[in-house]
């Protein structure tokens, strides 16, 4: 079962905004050290609105390559093209990913039931278990309780990130689904309390900078360990807060910089963090003790 502290891995580039696959090796390495039990591969931290076709699948590629079976890869292949969704999660699927994560059909404004045919048709199409990504303040719709309750009835689409922050959507999915289907929570800032509440895990922005203390807080959470699960995740409240006081993944990238390793790369339309911003991000990296 694919449970825990998952980071939605930033992608490492060069200044000059092409991909460097040596740190992106380095990452991962650093990743499974410090407990993340798996990592996603290209998601939204992951820049994937930005990188083509032919990039999108090799940093998939690299990252099996070099986690070589030692936890989960879930590898991000949404698209607001139900024909580019499919073919991403094929290829995802021949460079040996675990899982993919499906991301909502962003911009164009489907209706439910067009939630629910683009779904099935990608599962349908390729044989890979598929998670459910719900983050409607960045597509622009939300998947209802309902048409999860309907996906889950497809064998291959085995969870959903839940990325709304309502943590009334974990009780609401939940007795509408199969026992097993897993519910990640998307929100670092309420993932503690989702996880109590009977959630799988989160896949985390924030573990991006601090993935054991996220490994850690989310452990004790699975377990029931309010108290220890809510001690370490005050650590934590700073970056939950402020890795998105400039767009996801601005402010993760500049603090994964600060740690050494990554480069200040990043694309436009993406800038580097603003430096009003760098203060409020430092001090919740000490604050998290990772510095």
């Amino acid at each position: 079962m694919i449970q825990g502290s998952i980071p939605a891995l930033v992608t490492p580039m060069e200044e000059d905004g092409s991909l460097d696959f040596a740190r992106l090796r380095q990452l991962v390495e650093f990743h499974i050290e410090q407990g993340s039990n798996a990592v996603v591969a290209v998601g939204t931290s992951g820049e994937s609105a930005t990188l083509d076709m032919d990039e999108h699948c090799e940093v998939i590629k690299v990252v099996v390559e070099q986690v070589k079976g030692r936890i989960p890869v879930i590898a991000g292949t949404g698209s607001n093209s139900t024909a580019e969704a499919i073919q991403l999660t094929k290829d995802a699927k021949s460079a040996g990913a675990d899982a993919c994560l499906l991301v909502t059909p962003y911009y164009n404004k489907p209706t439910q039931e067009g939630l629910y045919l683009h779904h099935k048709a990608v599962a349908e199409a390729v044989d890979i278990p598929q998670i459910l990504y719900n983050v409607p303040g960045r597509t622009g719709c939300d998947m209802l309780p309902a048409t999860v309750a309907r996906l889950s009835g497809i064998a291959n689409i085995i969870g959903i990130k839940e990325a709304t922050g309502k943590l009334q959507r974990l009780a609401d999915i939940r007795s509408l689904v199969r026992q097993e289907f897993l519910l990640f929570s998307g929100d670092d800032a309420s993932a503690r309390e989702f996880c109590l509440r009977g959630g799988n895990g989160v896949i985390s922005v924030t573990a991006n900078v601090a993935p054991r203390l996220m490994s850690e807080m989310v452990a004790a959470a699975l377990a029931g360990d309010s108290g220890n699960a809510e001690s370490i995740d005050a650590k934590l409240a700073g970056l939950h807060r402020d890795l998105f006081i400039e767009s996801n993944p601005i402010p993760a990238k500049w603090a994964v910089c600060e740690l050494g390793l990554i480069q200040k790369g990043i694309r436009l339309p993406l800038t580097w963090l603003s430096e009003g911003c760098r203060s409020a991000v430092h001090a919740a990296m000490a604050q998290a003790q990772v510095l």
